[in-house]
């Protein structure tokens, strides 16, 4: 497998993580890690609960790990366990010590957040609110922050995002001597 730079992708709902992981991943010429809660709510037909958490989580890092043997300097990952622990505090009270502890095990060497600043738009079982939205991107920041985790914070359109990206991903590369531009 070849070295990467891992980019993790977090928001609340409908702040167009996914859009903007695939955009990144069509730029870069490598491959992203799609959120795996949207495949588990469309085969199972509902939201989780909370023995549900640490599974998604789990499998989102599994998928991370066997796309990484196809990544190309970077990989995209749409969301992470931390995100998941953020939901599991909100809905369920808390998240699970394996859960914890996988959110503690999995690093990124890039944190972008995309910014709730674009219309909230409901998506099946998947999506709340508005105000919800806006709670959940306040905790992450917290929940960032209290973490000690370097993040910034992309805003607007598409296309600013993809501005504001590419320094920071640029830099994370940079930082990265075992990768090879080639």
């Amino acid at each position: 497998m070849a070295p990467c730079v891992r980019v993790a992708i977090l928001g609340a709902e409908s702040s167009g993580k996914s859009t903007l992981a695939a955009a990144l991943a069509e730029c870069y010429g490598t491959v992203w890690v799609p959120e795996y809660l949207r495949e588990f709510v469309a085969t199972q037909g509902r939201v989780p609960v909370a023995a549900d958490q640490y599974g998604i989580a789990r499998t989102q890092v599994e998928r991370e790990a066997a796309a990484a043997a196809q990544a190309r300097h970077f990989l995209f990952c749409d969301t992470t366990p931390l995100m998941t622990v953020v939901y599991s505090r909100h809905y369920f009270d808390g998240a699970d010590a394996q859960l914890a502890a996988l959110a503690d095990a999995t690093q990124y060497d890039v944190t972008l957040v995309t910014a709730p600043d674009s219309p909230w738009v409901a998506d099946g079982l998947q999506r709340e609110s508005e105000a919800v939205r806006q709670l959940i991107y306040r905790y992450l920041l917290d929940e960032l922050d209290a973490r000690g985790i370097v993040y910034h914070v992309l805003h607007d359109n598409l296309e600013a995002r993809l501005e504001q990206a590419a320094p920071l991903l640029l830099q994370a590369l940079a930082a990265a001597p075992a990768i090879s531009l080639n």
